[in-house]
């Protein structure tokens, strides 16, 4: 599940954010001032930032530079209410990734979160093989052993699989596979995820019914384990 920091002094701003993430299954954490964004994220790994500029305490746009210099490298959308260019181009140059202006739709708010999450995750390094229990995966062949013994993938499957190994440990929503494998303009269903994922058990499970590999986390998603 990806963690989103939301920094926004606004209450009604901040919570209608932070409903609207968790109805898309984002692990959601706030902050109220810039301080305490500043020092939250040296406490805790984040997915994404969305950053307000106005902020008391410490200004947007000083935390964003200030930990930009510090070396983190976490994606930064900010909020602004203000509608100078300048202050856009300005948040981008003290390195800020995008902008959304207030007001803003949460729809477009969205979109411009998993483009920035998709971003990241192109950044993650690719593997051409992988190999765990019995089972051997050559992905750029697009061939797959267990036991020594060919298994026999579809395209997506091969790709469901890779996902979730690169994101070994991490726990994968059935939308994040959705959005990230199948795209959404395909219009699959939570379904489809679930099916896909009880043929790839078959396949590379000793015991299908009872998976070491491919788990299956309550409410969640799944998780991949080697």
């Amino acid at each position: 599940m990806k963690k989103i920091l939301v920094v926004e002094d606004d209450p009604a701003i901040l919570i209608g954010l932070e409903a609207a993430l968790r109805d898309e299954h984002y692990e959601v954490t706030t902050a109220t001032d810039g301080e305490k964004c500043h020092r939250i994220v040296k406490q805790e790994k984040f997915d994404l930032i969305i950053l307000d500029i106005m902020l008391p305490k410490k200004h947007g746009f000083d935390v964003c530079r200030d930990l930009r210099k510090e070396g983190f490298d976490t994606p930064i959308l900010i909020l602004t209410s203000k509608k100078e260019e300048v202050d856009k181009v300005l948040g981008l140059e003290l390195g800020a990734d995008d902008y959304v202006t207030k007001p803003f739709s949460v729809r477009e708010l969205q979109a411009r979160i998993k483009a920035l999450l998709r971003r990241k995750g192109e950044i993650i390094k690719d593997i051409c093989e992988y190999s765990f229990g019995a089972v051997y995966i050559d992905f750029k062949r697009q061939e797959a052993f267990k036991n020594s013994k060919q298994i026999k993938f579809s395209t997506k499957e091969m790709e469901v699989l890779k996902y979730l190994i690169m994101r070994e440990g991490e726990v994968v929503t059935r939308e994040m596979l959705l959005d990230e494998v199948w795209g959404y303009e395909n219009f699959p269903t939570t379904r489809t995820v679930d099916n896909y994922i009880l043929s790839l058990r078959k396949k590379i499970e000793d015991l299908p019914n009872e998976p070491k590999h491919l788990i299956t986390v309550h409410t969640a998603g799944y998780k991949f384990i080697r």
